[in-house]
């Protein structure tokens, strides 16, 4: 059973780093757009979509599409990586109990 455990969260582990890698490629490659584009905006209108509607996009309206998925898929990366730290604790948790009950 601990077995089972160990591997299915090193899969979980590795599918979660892949799909990091594969929105971080996306996110760049977004952002490259944004920046050669000239769209400029802070941390504080990614993270409020009010603060985005009202004071972004209506600034760059042909960029619109742009900067919603920039946005989207900056969120979803730092979503990933919360879960990948989640997992490590879990993983090294796990590991660190099996090696004190299995001295």
């Amino acid at each position: 059973m601990e077995l089972l455990l160990k591997i299915l969260i090193g899969l979980l582990f590795l599918g979660l780093l892949v799909m990091n890698f594969y929105f971080r490629r996306k996110v760049t490659k977004s952002y490259r757009i944004l920046v050669k584009n000239n769209v400029e905006f802070d941390s504080k209108h990614i993270f409020n979509k009010k603060k985005l509607e009202e004071e972004i996009i209506p600034k760059y309206p042909k960029e619109e599409a742009d900067i919603r998925q920039f946005v989207n898929l900056l969120n979803q990366s730092i979503k990933i990586g919360f879960g990948l730290l989640v997992l490590i604790t879990v993983f090294g948790g796990i590991l660190l109990w099996d090696s004190f009950y299995n001295i």
